[in-house]
Protein backbone atom coordinates (compact mmCIF):
# COMPACT_ATOMS: atom_id res chain seq x y z
CA UNK A 1 0.00 0.00 0.00
CA UNK A 2 1.37 3.35 -1.00
CA UNK A 3 1.24 6.02 1.68
CA UNK A 4 0.78 8.74 -0.90
CA UNK A 5 -0.02 12.15 0.54
CA UNK A 6 -1.89 15.09 -0.93
CA UNK A 7 -2.34 18.70 0.12
CA UNK A 8 -5.92 19.93 0.36
CA UNK A 9 -6.87 23.46 1.42
CA UNK A 10 -10.29 24.90 2.11
CA UNK A 11 -10.04 28.40 0.70
CA UNK A 12 -11.33 31.54 2.48
CA UNK A 13 -14.80 31.33 0.89
CA UNK A 14 -15.15 27.71 2.01
CA UNK A 15 -14.09 28.65 5.54
CA UNK A 16 -16.54 31.57 5.62
CA UNK A 17 -19.37 29.36 4.35
CA UNK A 18 -18.72 26.75 7.05
CA UNK A 19 -18.00 23.76 4.81
CA UNK A 20 -14.76 22.60 6.45
CA UNK A 21 -16.58 19.72 8.13
CA UNK A 22 -18.20 18.67 4.86
CA UNK A 23 -14.80 18.46 3.17
CA UNK A 24 -13.33 16.48 6.06
CA UNK A 25 -16.37 14.19 6.07
CA UNK A 26 -15.97 13.37 2.38
CA UNK A 27 -12.25 12.56 2.65
CA UNK A 28 -12.77 10.48 5.78
CA UNK A 29 -15.74 8.64 4.24
CA UNK A 30 -13.62 7.84 1.18
CA UNK A 31 -11.08 6.18 3.48
CA UNK A 32 -8.24 8.70 3.50
CA UNK A 33 -6.33 9.39 6.69
CA UNK A 34 -5.91 12.96 7.96
CA UNK A 35 -2.26 13.43 8.99
CA UNK A 36 -2.11 17.23 9.41
CA UNK A 37 -4.46 20.18 9.62
CA UNK A 38 -4.24 23.84 10.57
CA UNK A 39 -6.08 27.07 10.04
CA UNK A 40 -4.09 30.15 9.17
CA UNK A 41 -4.12 33.45 7.37
CA UNK A 42 -1.70 32.75 4.54
CA UNK A 43 0.90 35.45 3.98
CA UNK A 44 1.35 36.91 0.53
CA UNK A 45 4.88 35.45 0.50
CA UNK A 46 3.52 31.95 1.18
CA UNK A 47 0.82 32.36 -1.48
CA UNK A 48 3.28 33.73 -4.04
CA UNK A 49 5.41 30.63 -3.52
CA UNK A 50 2.43 28.27 -3.51
CA UNK A 51 1.06 29.67 -6.79
CA UNK A 52 4.43 30.46 -8.43
CA UNK A 53 3.48 28.47 -11.55
CA UNK A 54 0.59 30.91 -12.13
CA UNK A 55 2.64 34.07 -11.60
CA UNK A 56 2.45 35.15 -15.25
CA UNK A 57 -1.30 34.61 -15.56
CA UNK A 58 -3.48 37.76 -15.72
CA UNK A 59 -5.62 36.56 -12.79
CA UNK A 60 -2.62 36.07 -10.44
CA UNK A 61 -3.06 39.33 -8.44
CA UNK A 62 -6.76 38.60 -7.94
CA UNK A 63 -5.94 35.04 -6.85
CA UNK A 64 -3.47 36.25 -4.22
CA UNK A 65 -5.93 38.87 -2.96
CA UNK A 66 -8.69 36.23 -2.71
CA UNK A 67 -6.49 33.67 -0.96
CA UNK A 68 -5.24 36.23 1.58
CA UNK A 69 -8.74 37.60 2.28
CA UNK A 70 -9.39 35.25 5.20
CA UNK A 71 -8.23 32.09 6.91
CA UNK A 72 -7.42 28.92 4.99
CA UNK A 73 -7.67 25.39 6.40
CA UNK A 74 -4.65 23.45 5.18
CA UNK A 75 -4.70 19.67 5.39
CA UNK A 76 -2.63 16.66 4.45
CA UNK A 77 -4.47 13.48 3.58
CA UNK A 78 -2.86 10.07 3.11
CA UNK A 79 -3.86 6.92 1.28
CA UNK A 80 -3.63 4.94 -1.92
CA UNK A 81 -3.95 7.27 -4.92
CA UNK A 82 -4.61 10.27 -2.66
CA UNK A 83 -3.57 12.88 -5.24
CA UNK A 84 -5.55 11.61 -8.22
CA UNK A 85 -8.58 10.56 -6.21
CA UNK A 86 -8.51 13.82 -4.28
CA UNK A 87 -8.61 15.80 -7.52
CA UNK A 88 -11.56 13.76 -8.76
CA UNK A 89 -13.37 14.37 -5.46
CA UNK A 90 -12.82 18.14 -5.79
CA UNK A 91 -14.19 18.36 -9.33
CA UNK A 92 -13.07 20.69 -12.09
CA UNK A 93 -11.48 24.06 -11.32
CA UNK A 94 -14.50 25.70 -12.91
CA UNK A 95 -17.50 24.60 -10.82
CA UNK A 96 -19.75 24.85 -13.91
CA UNK A 97 -17.76 21.93 -15.37
CA UNK A 98 -17.88 19.88 -12.16
CA UNK A 99 -20.16 16.87 -11.91
CA UNK A 100 -22.73 16.49 -9.15
CA UNK A 101 -21.20 14.47 -6.34
CA UNK A 102 -17.92 16.37 -6.45
CA UNK A 103 -17.17 19.02 -3.84
CA UNK A 104 -17.22 21.85 -6.36
CA UNK A 105 -20.13 20.35 -8.28
CA UNK A 106 -22.23 20.23 -5.11
CA UNK A 107 -21.06 23.28 -3.20
CA UNK A 108 -20.01 26.16 -5.43
CA UNK A 109 -20.93 28.14 -8.51
CA UNK A 110 -18.18 30.58 -9.52
CA UNK A 111 -14.62 29.84 -10.67
CA UNK A 112 -13.41 32.85 -8.67
CA UNK A 113 -14.82 31.32 -5.47
CA UNK A 114 -14.21 27.62 -5.95
CA UNK A 115 -13.78 26.82 -2.22
CA UNK A 116 -10.99 24.25 -2.31
CA UNK A 117 -7.48 23.53 -3.57
CA UNK A 118 -5.97 20.10 -4.18
CA UNK A 119 -2.52 19.07 -5.35
CA UNK A 120 -2.40 18.15 -9.04
CA UNK A 121 0.52 15.70 -8.87
CA UNK A 122 2.59 13.80 -6.32
CA UNK A 123 5.46 16.22 -6.99
CA UNK A 124 3.22 19.24 -6.35
CA UNK A 125 1.79 17.60 -3.24
CA UNK A 126 5.25 17.08 -1.77
CA UNK A 127 6.19 20.69 -2.52
CA UNK A 128 2.94 22.11 -1.13
CA UNK A 129 3.06 19.97 2.02
CA UNK A 130 6.63 21.13 2.71
CA UNK A 131 5.59 24.74 2.10
CA UNK A 132 2.64 24.70 4.52
CA UNK A 133 3.80 22.20 7.18
CA UNK A 134 6.94 21.40 9.16
CA UNK A 135 7.90 17.71 9.33
CA UNK A 136 6.97 17.52 13.02
CA UNK A 137 3.42 18.69 12.20
CA UNK A 138 2.73 15.55 10.14
CA UNK A 139 1.30 12.71 12.24
CA UNK A 140 2.35 9.15 11.54
CA UNK A 141 -0.05 6.46 12.71
CA UNK A 142 -1.94 3.41 11.53
CA UNK A 143 -5.68 3.86 11.40
CA UNK A 144 -7.76 1.07 12.93
CA UNK A 145 -9.73 1.08 9.63
CA UNK A 146 -6.61 0.27 7.58
CA UNK A 147 -7.34 -3.46 7.30
CA UNK A 148 -10.92 -2.73 6.25
CA UNK A 149 -9.79 -0.41 3.45
CA UNK A 150 -6.82 -2.28 2.00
Amino acid sequence: MSEERTFIAVKPDGVQRGIIGEVIKRFEAKGFKLVAMKMKHASKDLLNEHYIDLKEKPFFPTLIKYMSSGPVVAMVWEGKGAVKTGRVMLGETNPADSLPGTIRGDLCIDIGMNIIHGSDSVESANKEIALWFQDDELASYTSCAFDWLY
